[in-house]
């Protein structure tokens, strides 16, 4: 089972640690949201060169305040100071209240937006010139493109239909964040497979991303997770992709339980169309002790199905 965790920050001395103990330990991934380290794609570059294997992947870098020519020129950069294959570039045009109450920009057509924007960056990224003129992005990219010594893979954070048939499009598949087994298989990959096939093109890879958190007692598992996820219920489309895996809180659709049953539950995610799993861990308990021991319970579980056992 391919198995990531999410990639931490701090100092550039903890994230290649935290690279060249997860890659020891058996994961395949590592998934870095926009903000770590101020920028994922230096932590990348950094914890890059410091392993041989492992995945590295955004999850994701936000469209609407970077160029498209720009976030490809800067991919291109990361991926080549890793000095190997590796890198993989998770893009998503975010979230309405962010994009227009932070940044200040119009959120009227995130399809359409989006849509312009992989049709730019997967085209540079393949080493195309690209010459666009849209209704939200125009590129005229002759000789402006950095050259890639490996190839980057691009994956769409996608949740709705519209979004998820330009990822099966555009993309090489999609980064999921609180889609449950049930929603993966009856809203997400049968939309992403049809699609992908109508375009003469591969089945796409689909990476599900949740919390994850192995214990004994399931309400105060639930409890710990929505205390670090519940800010994603403020979110529509998360809230549309809750309650089309059965849920009406991100606790609904987190995975937790004793080994067994997180185990199983993982397997589900599998068998519901998943390729990858992106797993979370969720601290548990009272006071510092207990929250690590949890930790380490959970990683220790994660660790072990991720190397096969």
């Amino acid at each position: 089972m391919r198995i990531g965790l999410t990639g931490g920050g701090g100092s550039v001395d903890k994230i290649v640690a935290q690279a060249q103990q997860a890659e020891a330990d058996g994961f395949a991934a590592l998934w870095y949201a926009s903000a770590v380290a101020g920028d994922p794609l230096v932590a990348m570059a950094i914890a890059g060169r410091a392993t041989t294997k492992i995945e590295l992947g955004t999850a994701v870098l936000q469209t609407y305040p970077c160029h498209p020519l720009l976030q490809a020129n800067r991919v291109a950069a990361a991926a080549n100071a890793m000095g190997r294959p590796g890198m993989t570039l998770g893009l998503g045009p975010s979230h309405g209240p962010i994009v227009r109450d932070v940044l200040g920009l119009s959120y009227d057509h995130p399809a359409r937006n989006t849509r312009e924007y992989l049709q730019i960056v997967t085209g540079l990224l393949a080493g195309a010139e690209v010459d666009l003129d849209g209704m939200d992005w125009t590129t005229h990219s002759a000789g402006r493109m950095t050259a890639l010594d490996h190839p980057v893979p691009v994956l769409l954070s996608a949740l709705s239909p519209r979004m998820l048939r330009i990822a099966a499009e555009l993309a090489d598949g999609v980064v999921l964040w609180l889609a449950s087994a049930v929603a993966i298989a009856e809203r997400i990959a049968p939309v992403l497979h049809a699609t992908a096939a109508a375009h003469g093109r591969p089945a796409p890879r689909i990476v599900a991303g949740l919390p994850v958190a192995v214990h004994g007692d399931v309400a105060e598992a639930r409890a710990a997770v929505s205390a670090t996820a519940s800010s994603y219920e403020r979110m529509t489309n998360y809230q549309n992709i809750i309650r089309a895996g059965g849920g009406t809180a991100a606790a609904d659709v987190g995975i937790v339980g004793d080994e067994d049953a997180v185990a199983r539950q993982l397997v589900e995610l599998i068998d519901a169309g998943a390729t990858d799993v992106w797993a979370q861990p969720v601290a548990v308990g009272a006071d510092r002790t207990r929250r690590s021991a949890s930790l380490t319970r959970t990683r220790a579980l994660l660790g072990e199905l991720a190397s096969g056992g």
